[in-house]
């Protein structure tokens, strides 16, 4: 069994040559949790795809783990976000009677490669709301006018650290 993270911030990225811009994988057995993560200005060129989400991600260290521990995947923000030369936008593969919830795709604008995919969006098991997408979200991911995806503005303790040098002689 997994943990869990959350209240994760990822902001101002930029990438080439990469196989997914974000990539966000758990699987049945592994229970724990992944919500409350936060995406926003990102920058991205060559890859296959933007975003991979899946929850068959299949590695155990062994066959004896519980396979009804279910992982929670939940609230996770995308915004502010252009790719270029993408052979997919997203491959979006949740846990069937335990979908992802709360996705959010705004202000996303994606540029297809020469040898890109036939179908720009993959979704399976998810739910959540797209605003402002380019190419068009896939249908679990109901098209709200206007909608600006969630980004905290609070300060983390993290952001308040002051590295300082010492010398020793």
């Amino acid at each position: 069994m997994s943990g869990g993270i959350q209240d994760i911030r990822v902001e101002d990225i930029v990438t080439t040559n990469t196989k997914s811009g974000v990539r966000i994988k758990t699987a049945i057995g592994r229970g724990g949790f992944v919500k409350d993560i936060y995406f926003r200005r990102m920058n991205m060129k060559n890859m296959r795809h933007v975003v991979l989400m899946t929850g068959d991600y299949n590695t155990h260290p062994d066959q004896g783990y519980n396979r009804k521990a279910f992982p929670l995947v939940r609230n996770i923000n995308y915004r502010d976000i252009v790719a270029e030369s993408v052979r997919m936008t997203a491959q979006l593969d949740g846990i069937s009677g335990h979908p992802f919830d709360g996705l959010c795709f705004s202000n996303v604008t994606v540029s297809l490669s020469a040898i890109a995919e036939k179908l720009q969006w993959n979704c399976s098991d998810v739910s959540g709301v797209s605003s402002g997408v380019v190419p068009k979200a896939c249908g679990l991911l109901k098209d709200q006018q206007k909608t600006n995806c969630y980004f905290p503005n609070d300060v983390l303790p993290i952001e308040k650290v002051v590295l300082k040098k010492c010398f020793v002689k």
